[in-house]
């Protein structure tokens, strides 16, 4: 990197307050400056760069040079600042935020969940279960143990569970009825999750068309689960979100299929973890191997 080709640390940084705050008033409050002082190192900058960064004759709107820097400039500053708090652990104290589906959330990461507290006491968790892709962004969302394939860009994901889809429903909802292709499962009801799409997918790749389930309900993953050990409709799901109810025959699997490299992963942004995110995720890869 050439440094002697970058302006100064302190006019950027006073640039990027300006860009935030929106005026140079509120600018020099963030940095504890004058505002003639904002005003004078950006002035500064833009000689610097020989382009006019801001427009003065509207109370500070950025021109396209402005933005296109203001916004480079807030990305840097924001990694500079989540890598200097996590070296100088001012982030070991704040809760461990965790997001991942309702329905994989109550059948593999709770049950499993009270050895982390055991062995971290000192973690304060905070699990928002959710069928959303939650943004992972500083100082919010640590992790996510998402569903598919592991290619979110941006982000780094290990596969911690592989699994199948399935369509299930429990035993006394099918009865004696012969389900021996896709289409005999039309004149029952059905359950989707709240904010997933598996259902619709499968069916479209089954060759449904414009045939659709005389009824459907949308639910949340929990109560997805528990509508359908009441016999309340048939769904598609993963193996592994209904796995205990599989191995104690509250549900039965209808069909099956394996799609490689599909499963629920443990997804991070690049760079340096703090304490409790390593810890955790180090737990989780542990269990994902022990599967």
């Amino acid at each position: 990197m050439d440094w002697r080709s970058l302006p100064s640390l302190s006019a950027l940084r006073a640039f990027a307050a300006l860009a935030e705050a929106g005026s140079f008033t509120k600018a020099g409050e963030a940095l504890n400056v004058s505002h003639a002082a904002i005003s004078q190192q950006v002035r500064g900058l833009e000689d610097r760069l020989g382009v006019a960064l801001i427009l003065r004759d509207r109370r500070g709107a950025m021109t396209p040079e402005g933005e296109r820097l203001a916004a480079a400039l807030q990305a840097a500053f924001l990694a500079i600042e989540r890598v200097v708090n996590e070296v100088a652990g001012r982030n070991v104290a704040r809760p461990l935020q965790v997001t991942t589906t309702s329905a994989f959330a109550i059948s593999w990461l709770m049950p499993r969940l009270s050895e982390f507290r055991l062995q971290h006491p000192e973690v304060e968790l905070m699990i928002n279960p959710t069928a959303e892709v939650v943004e992972l962004a500083p100082g919010g969302i640590d992790v996510g143990i998402r569903f598919g394939r592991g290619d979110w860009r941006g982000l780094d994901s290990v596969l911690l569970v592989p699994t199948t889809m399935v369509v299930v429903a429990a035993p006394a909802l099918i009865g004696t009825r012969r389900i021996a292709e896709p289409r005999d499962l039309l004149g029952l009801p059905w359950l989707q999750e709240l904010g997933t799409s598996e259902m619709s997918t499968w069916m479209h790749d089954h060759g449904f068309g414009a045939h659709r389930p005389e009824s459907l309900a949308h639910l949340p993953g929990h109560l997805l689960l528990e509508a359908l050990r009441n016999g309340d409709g048939v769904s598609v799901t993963t193996r592994v979100s209904v796995e205990r109810d599989l191995e104690a025959g509250r549900l039965t699997v209808l069909f099956e299929e394996d799609h490689r490299g599909l499963g629920y992963h443990v997804v991070t942004r690049p760079g340096v973890m703090r304490p409790p995110l390593r810890a955790f995720v180090a737990w989780l890869r542990r269990h994902g191997r022990d599967r």
